[in-house]
């Protein structure tokens, strides 16, 4: 079983900044990508980031020079930082690990987290 927790959500104006984190716990083998998504009210579960395990980033084009994913493979944590942010990046921001477990391995399945609000007022 695999366990990830998100933190550092919150409310901030628009063009500043919040670090999110999220730690992943249990069984684990070996984590293969991790990323954020988002959702706002009323619309589709978007990709923000994703991170390989040899550190491969890739970013949607509306947060590109403004989001920076990370990870720490000794912590199996992934984390965002985001800057000047603007009110449309208002979303439950959910991270999503592919985890191959001490049973699973080889064979990896995707976990998800349970949500963090970030907020951004204009």
């Amino acid at each position: 079983q695999v366990q990830l927790v998100e933190s550092g959500g919150g409310l901030v104006q628009a063009g500043g900044s919040l670090r999110l984190s999220c730690a992943a716990s249990g069984s684990i083998a070996r984590i293969n990508v991790m990323g954020w998504y988002r959702q706002a009210p009323g619309k589709q579960r978007e990709l923000v980031a994703t991170i390989t395990d040899g550190d491969t980033t890739d970013y949607a084009d509306s947060v590109k020079g403004r989001f920076t994913i990370s990870r720490d493979n000794a912590k199996n944590t992934v984390y965002l930082q985001m800057n000047s942010l603007k009110p449309e990046d208002t979303a439950v921001y959910y991270c999503k690990s592919s985890v191959s477990t001490v049973v699973t391995f080889p064979r990896s399945y995707d976990y998800w987290g349970q949500g963090t609000q970030v907020t951004v007022s204009s």
